[in-house]
């Protein structure tokens, strides 16, 4: 579905069908890519990293991680083209964290997990004792 949006690079207000941009942002963001595609194509250049690219080309590093996040660059064929872990920093080629901040993140989960089910268990356990009632008997006289 079609919607007005603001251009996430310029801020220009466009219709925005699939992408964050507008037309004009793209066919700048197109003709980067451009550039830098044929710095890679050059045989000298197949195992460049990323700031060197960034060096060579003036193309800003954003995009260049843009680019190989969205797999228009692969490192199985540029196989320097790593990028930072979103969490930890560690160079990865794909997905947004390394396998080491994915396995913490699964433990943490899991944990927090363990945790809520001890916790429901413990208020289940709070419940049934609060549910047990005593009967006192009022004709009985006290001493």
């Amino acid at each position: 579905m079609q919607e007005l949006d603001n251009c996430a690079n310029c801020g220009k207000l466009f219709v925005r069908t699939t992408r964050t941009i507008c037309r004009e942002c793209y066919k700048e963001e197109e003709r980067q890519y451009e550039i830098v595609y044929n710095f890679l194509k050059q045989r000298a250049n197949r195992e460049a990293t990323i700031p060197e690219i960034v060096e060579s080309t003036g193309v800003k590093e954003s995009l260049i991680i843009k680019f190989v996040r969205e797999k228009r660059l692969r490192s199985s064929q540029f196989p320097n083209l790593s990028y930072p872990c979103d969490r930890c920093g560690d160079p990865i080629e794909e997905g947004m964290l390394c396998s080491k901040c994915t396995r913490e993140l699964a433990e943490d989960l899991r944990q927090d997990s363990e945790i809520k089910e001890v916790a429901k268990r413990n208020q289940e356990k709070e419940r049934e004792r609060t549910r047990t009632y005593f009967a006192i008997d009022k004709t009985k006289k006290r001493d």
